[in-house]
């Protein structure tokens, strides 16, 4: 199927685009959700920001159109179940989604990195359920370490750019996916690997 590929500028959002044309999905455009300009980072439940000036390179590299929206609203319906809500950060997903299909009607699923995150889910299935749209999420609950393992076998050149995590801290920044494959220690002070900069699995 034609899909659209949300990107944020993380390797996991990466790796589900290769996952879906491992699947036999053909990439038609990317989508990206950015904070209004002049921030670098928002504090959001739903989308990462860090380094989503970096997304442009993303369609440059794969010779793909690039779709972004601004996140305007708030994270204001937080319970573990999603109904549409006026001025939630979930619309502005939709009125991206929804100028996508505009121009490419032939569009039928979306990919997004969610690994762990069922906030994130739920609010991905809704948008798309609203839109006759199909989750592709190939990362959903994998186990970590094979995760991590499968990616660096992959070639996934990732850098970290952020810690914001139990466990890491300002000397693994700079570090790549096969930089911290041999460091054993750094497995064992998060059950989150490299696999989301946050608690949360974002998009």
């Amino acid at each position: 199927m034609k899909v659209i590929g949300l990107v944020s500028g993380g390797k996991d959002s990466c790796f589900n685009l290769m996952k879906c044309v491992e699947a036999g999905h053909e990439i038609v455009c990317l989508g990206n959700l950015h904070p209004s300009e002049g921030k670098e980072e928002i504090d959001s439940y739903m989308y990462q920001s860090v380094g989503h000036d970096g997304v442009k390179c993303y369609a440059e590299a794969f010779g793909l159109p690039l779709y972004r929206q601004e996140i305007t609203g708030k994270p204001l319906n937080v319970g573990s179940d999603y109904a549409k809500t006026n001025e939630d950060e979930v619309e502005d997903l939709y009125v991206l989604l929804q100028r996508v299909l505009k121009e490419h009607p032939n569009v039928e699923g979306v990919s997004a990195g969610a690994i762990l995150s069922s906030y994130q889910k739920v609010r991905l299935e809704n948008v798309c359920e609203r839109l006759g749209l199909k989750p592709l999420c190939f990362l959903w609950e994998r186990n970590q370490e094979e995760l991590l393992d499968e990616m660096i076998a992959g070639g996934v050149n990732a850098v970290l750019i952020k810690v914001a995590a139990i466990g890491l801290s300002s000397k693994h920044l700079g570090i790549t996916l096969g930089e911290s494959e041999p460091n054993k220690s750094f497995r064992q002070t998060t059950n989150l690997p490299l696999t989301g900069q946050t608690k949360r699995s974002h998009f």
